[in-house]
C-alpha cells in the first residue's frame, strides 16, 4: 500500500501494517472527537512516526497513486477533523 504524508512524500507499507496503524488511528480520532489538543498532538506524532518506521520511502519523482493520505506533522486539530472519514484516516 502507498501512503502519502502531506508535505513529506510517499511511503510503501505492507498491507499487514494496517491493523497496527488502525490502533493509532483510533487514538487520533478519539483525541479529535474530544477536542483534546495535547492528546491529539501526541496521537498524530505516534501515527506518523509509526508510518515512517514501517514504510519505505518512494523516490521523490515517483508518481504512484496514494491509497491513504495522512496529514502533515504540524496539522491543526481542525485540519485533521476535516480529513477524518467514517473509519478514521485509515480504513480497515
Amino acid at each position: 500500500m502507498i501512503v502519502r504524508i502531506l508535505g513529506e512524500g510517499q511511503l510503501r507499507l505492507a498491507d499487514s501494517a494496517v491493523s497496527e496503524l488502525n490502533v493509532l488511528d483510533a487514538q487520533l480520532e478519539a483525541a479529535v472527537t474530544e477536542g483534546q489538543e495535547e492528546k491529539f498532538r501526541s496521537a498524530l506524532t505516534a501515527l506518523l512516526d509509526r508510518v515512517r518506521a514501517l514504510g519505505t520511502p518512494l523516490a521523490a519523482d515517483a508518481l504512484e497513486p496514494s491509497e491513504l493520505i495522512l496529514p502533515y506533522a504540524d496539522a491543526h486539530l481542525e485540519d485533521v477533523r476535516d480529513m477524518l472519514g467514517n473509519e478514521g484516516l485509515i480504513p480497515g
